[in-house]
């Protein structure tokens, strides 16, 4: 079994319920833009309020266990 074939709390899809809130007005760009960074195989994209590079759910699911520092799209428990 793979590390991102292993069981998830959540789909990677969905981010982590306490770093990104379905109410944050820009949840709808910030889903799109991680729909598309897994799509097209990137590790990420670019938060359209900060500009800071955010990791995508697959790129955090590929290293195997949560590294602890709040990702917003960690699909690990914590």
């Amino acid at each position: 079994m793979s590390k991102t074939e292993r069981k998830l709390p959540r789909e990677l899809d969905q981010p982590h319920p306490d770093r990104l809130n379905v109410c944050d007005p820009n949840f709808d760009e910030i889903m799109n833009r991680h729909r598309i960074s897994i799509a097209i195989g990137q590790a990420g994209y670019t938060d359209p309020v900060t500009g800071l590079f955010v990791f995508n759910a697959k790129t955090l699911a590929d290293q195997g266990k949560c590294c602890a520092m709040a990702c917003r799209h960690c699909p690990f428990k914590r």
